[in-house]
């Protein structure tokens, strides 16, 4: 069971293998949300997440025996990390299967902690049921990262530490995955005062527990689509269940858009790195209905790979409207791209790269400059941009453009049609799945002719 004595034992125990990590009072957040925002860097852990406090205490609760049979486990890598880094700490072997989706810091890592890596499946699950064959085919102990209630007892010392910190804290936002980090802290939070509100997160694209608590029981979900690999998991635990229905508040649900920009946010305003599954209890923030509460987020993990890292600052960007891509058609003549370098110069942005496509180049020698399209979002915003001839659009000047799945991606303009793009209207319904989104508005075009268009005038939303 989980009882406020074995808690108590965990939270002396985790703390040969864990850093403190203080509360990091955020006045960003604070200000953004109108409560008083308090972050938990679990990140910060030697093993770059929460992870270690669950693995130690489970590893230090079994039998010599038992760890001499050697460890097993399955993990997106969090866990990994921290059953190969703890079992180092006893001595013992460890075998860790992974999703072959898992980021290379994490691969790596584990492998650095002496643990034989395996990668198998694309989520959790089926990483899962290979180390159970594994486990019972050699006799390996296995250790599960979150239906094991000492591990979630482990995890749960979390709790213990902010309550010491900030024994008035109101609400604690964790991450959910498999439920172990969640029921450990609503548990030991609702034993240290009943009053407290406990809150979890999900990515929208993988919310098992949600869907388990609204059916009463434990549910599959038939697949999981979400960038925080650290909570893609398609099964809650069983173990853990009746303890979160029972101490779990509520479930907040958060799209992966509303994580990339938090992680832009959190190393801009922040200077930290948190993975995709540790920004959960940070971009709940903004969903929870409450304001001048002492409220306290979970940073459960930092372990990313610079290639992702650098994916996601980019598509955070674009979602500003901090970056743009767009493509346009100049007549062949001197003092055309001077012209167009003048009117982005006026908005002073840095430009990282540009091009004109060998395809563009063989086209705009022919001077048969064919068709033009505007491409829209659901805001009216209308990119230009070049498509090909009528023979591979078709449809008349004015006419929707779609792609091959039937998405409208563009509206065609020929050479003799003649119009500013305000005399266009465009039907919102069909706009909401446009292949590419770019939020600024390229206005007043001079003229439509064999020399094609020039666009004398860049707004800049």
């Amino acid at each position: 069971m989980l009882t406020l004595e074995r808690f108590e034992e965990a939270s002396k125990i985790v703390k040969e293998v864990t850093l403190e990590t203080k509360l990091m009072y955020s006045d960003f957040l604070s200000e953004q949300t109108g409560n008083k925002v308090y972050l938990k860097p679990e990140n910060m852990q030697f093993t770059g997440a929460y992870k270690v406090r669950g693995s130690y205490y489970k590893i230090s609760t079994l039998s010599e025996e038992e760890r001499e049979k050697g460890l097993i486990t399955a993990s997106a890598g969090n866990h990994a990390q921290g059953v190969a880094y703890a079992a180092k700490c006893f001595g013992v072997k460890s075998t860790i299967v992974m999703p072959t989706t898992t980021p290379l810091i994490k691969v790596n890592r584990t492998k650095g902690y002496g643990a034989e890596v395996i990668l198998y499946g694309d989520v959790y699950d089926e990483s899962c049921q290979k180390a159970y064959e594994l486990a019972e085919e050699h006799g390996y102990t296995f250790i599960h990262p979150f239906d094991d209630l000492a591990v979630a007892t482990g995890q749960g010392t979390i709790a213990m530490e902010i309550f010491k910190e900030l024994p008035l804290v109101e609400y604690i936002l964790v991450p959910v995955g498999g439920g172990g980090l969640a029921a450990g802290v609503s548990v030991l939070a609702k034993l240290l005062n009943p009053k407290i509100k406990v809150i979890g997160v999900e990515p929208a694209g993988a919310n098992c527990m949600q869907a388990s608590l609204e059916a009463g029981k434990i549910v599959t979900l038939p697949c999981v689509s979400t960038i925080a690999d650290g909570t893609a998991v398609k099964t809650p635990g069983e173990k853990i269940f009746p303890y979160i229905r029972e101490n779990l508040d509520d479930i907040i649900t958060v799209e992966d858009d509303e994580l990339i920009v938090t992680f832009l946010d959190m190393v801009e305003n922040h200077k930290i790195v948190v993975e995709n599954s540790g920004l959960l209890a940070v971009a709940a923030l903004r969903h929870l209905p409450v304001e001048n509460k002492r409220v306290v987020s979970i940073l459960s993990g930092g372990n990313m790979d610079v290639i992702t890292m650098s994916s996601v600052v980019q598509q955070g960007l674009i979602m500003r409207d901090r970056v743009f891509t767009v493509s346009m058609l100049l007549p062949d003549k001197p003092g055309e791209l001077y012209k167009v370098s003048g009117i982005i110069a006026k908005a002073n942005p840095d430009i990282y790269d540009y091009d004109i496509p060998q395809s563009l180049r063989d086209l705009h020698a022919s001077g048969d400059y064919g068709r033009w399209s505007a491409l829209i979002d659901g805001r009216r915003t209308v990119p230009v941009c070049f498509l090909a001839d009528n023979q591979t659009t078709g449809g008349n000047s004015g006419s929707p453009v779609l792609n091959a799945r039937g998405e409208l991606i563009g509206i065609n303009f020929d050479r003799t049609w003649r119009s500013t793009m305000s005399d266009i209207e465009f039907d919102p319904e069909l706009c909401r799945n446009i292949a590419v989104d770019i939020r600024y508005v390229l206005t007043v075009i001079d003229r439509i002719g064999g020399a094609g268009r020039l666009i004398d005038e860049m707004t800049i939303r």
